[in-house]
């Protein structure tokens, strides 16, 4: 059982940009929320390596962090960034099958480096930022692409944030040259 040691720290939600140097995904991240006038809350945390690591963060944002995983294709020529609620499982053959595809498996750390700027355990789909080419196909699954609120990480396991799920779908993914595929996964 967790015992008090173990709590993560949480900072208050803020709505302003940080003022501190973050990395370089998280910096491209605020300037184009606030480049393409998305308001978004944000809270700093300790770095969060999993998604049960997040139900507090969760429940100080008011929105359930959502699950991100970059998956492929036998050949690597078809990538997917996939979005999920935070407590359902990957069926990588529903998946694929959904896709058109005979096999998916998760993407390789180097793939994800490379795509999307981002390692195992990091992945959000705020590295759409790192792909301007439109490389890697963005799918969330419905219940996600429904909700009012979307929350993830900004390119850092040390930060969360979140804003109107209407905006990723309608404006952020857009304005990168990404559009996502809603599906019921």
């Amino acid at each position: 059982m967790a015992g008090s040691e173990d709590k993560v720290y949480i900072s208050e939600v803020m709505t302003t940009v940080p003022e501190d140097e973050r990395g370089t995904l998280e910096t491209k991240v605020y300037e184009e929320l606030t480049r393409l006038n998305i308001p978004f809350e944000r809270v700093d945390n300790d770095s969060v390596e999993s998604m049960d690591e997040c139900v507090e963060i969760s429940r100080k944002l008011g929105a359930e962090i959502r699950k991100t995983i970059v998956a492929c294709n036998r050949q690597k020529t078809q990538f997917y960034l996939v979005v999920l609620p935070a407590n359902k499982r990957f069926d990588s053959k529903q998946f694929a099958a959904m896709m058109r595809t005979p096999r998916v498996s998760f993407a390789s750390a180097e793939d994800m480096e490379a795509l999307i700027g981002l390692a195992p355990g990091e992945a959000s789909v705020m590295g759409v930022l790192n792909d301007p080419e439109g490389k890697i196909q963005v799918v969330i699954d419905k219940a996600v692409a429904d909700a009012e609120w979307f929350a993830c990480n900004p390119g850092a396991n040390t930060a969360h944030i979140r804003f109107k799920t209407k905006q990723l779908l309608n404006n952020f993914l857009p304005a990168e040259n990404h559009k996502a595929e809603i599906i019921m996964l």
